[in-house]
C-alpha cells in the first residue's frame, strides 16, 4: 500500500543506519510509535535527532502517517550510526536504551585526509523519557569498549546486546550483555551484567518469530568473511538461549 505524511509532519531525511525501534506507553497499550534516531544522511553527515512517527489514518488505499521531531535535554547522544534503541517497560513505565554506534572523530582531530574517519563512540548507555524529553548517560564498568552494527534484543525492563564490532581493534567479540533497567519513583537504576555463551557477529539481520523467540541471520564474523549460520534465541524465564538453527539453502 503506498504511505504518506500527514501536512503537518517534520521533514524526514532518508538515513542509512539509523537506529529503530517501536514504542508502546505500556506493554499492554495497543497504540504502537516508531522511533528513528541518528544514521547517516545523504549529505554523508551525522544525525543525533530523534524522529517519532505514528500511524494517523489507515484505509484500504494508503496508510498516513504522522511524524515528528522529539528535542532533548541533558546528556544527550551524540550524531551516530550503527547503534540501537530500544525500549524497555518497568513500573508501569517505559524508556528508550540508545547503545554504541559509530561517529566522526573530534572535529579537532579532523584534517582533510581523514575529515570523515570515524571512531566508536563511547560505551555509555543512554536512557531517555519520551514523554518529557529527558536523557541521561550511565557509564557501566562492564561495557569497556564500544560497538557498533550489533544485535540487540529488548524484553520487559531488560536488554540483550549480541556481538558487534568494535573499530579500536577491528574484532568481532563474541560478547554477550544483560542490561537491566529498574525505574522506581526516584532515580533510575541500570545494570550490567556479562553472561556466557556469546556469538561473533555484526551487521546480521533480527526477526521476531513470537513472543519468546527471535531468528538472527546473515551478517559477518569476520571483516571479509560473511557469516553463514542461522541462530534461534530463546528467552524464557529471564534466561536467554542461544543456539543454531538449519539455514536455508
Amino acid at each position: 500500500k503506498p504511505a504518506v505524511f500527514s501536512k503537518d509532519s517534520c521533514y524526514l531525511p532518508p538515513l542509512r543506519y539509523p537506529a529503530t525501534c517501536t514504542f508502546k506507553d505500556s506493554v499492554e497499550s495497543e497504540k504502537q510509535q516508531y522511533i528513528i534516531h541518528g544514521g547517516k544522511t545523504p549529505n554523508n553527515e551525522l544525525s543525533d535527532k530523534i524522529y517519532v512517527m505514528s500511524v494517523v489514518c489507515k484505509n484500504n488505499k494508503k496508510v498516513t502517517f504522522c511524524c515528528t521531531e522529539k528535542d532533548l535535554v541533558g546528556d544527550i547522544p551524540e550524531a551516530r550510526y550503527g547503534h540501537t534503541i530500544d525500549v524497555v517497560h518497568s513500573r508501569g513505565k517505559s524508556m528508550g536504551v540508545v547503545f554504541g554506534g559509530r561517529s566522526y572523530i573530534p572535529s579537532a582531530q579532523r584534517t582533510t585526509e581523514k575529515w570523515n574517519s570515524v571512531a566508536d563512540c563511547l560505551p555509555h548507555v543512554f536512557l531517555v523519557d519520551f514523554e518529557f524529553g529527558c536523557s541521561t548517560s550511565y557509564i557501566l564498568p562492564e561495557l569497556q569498549d564500544g560497538l557498533s552494527f550489533h544485535v540487540s534484543i529488548a524484553r520487559n525492563d531488560t536488554i540483550y546486546i549480541l556481538g558487534g564490532h568494535s573499530l579500536a581493534n577491528n574484532i568481532r567479540p563474541a560478547n554477550l550483555y544483560r542490561i537491566k533497567v529498574d525505574l522506581p519513583l526516584g532515580s533510575p537504576a541500570v545494570n550490567c551484567t556479562v553472561l556466557p555463551g556469546g556469538i561473533s557477529v555484526s551487521s546480521a539481520i533480527l526477526t521476531q518469530t513470537n513472543s519468546d523467540e527471535f531468528v538472527i541471520v546473515g551478517g559477518y564474523q569476520l571483516e571479509n568473511q560473511k557469516r553463514m549460520v542461522c541462530n534461534v534465541i530463546s528467552l524464557e524465564n529471564n534466561k536467554i538461549e542461544i543456539r543454531e538453527m538449519e539455514t536455508p539453502d
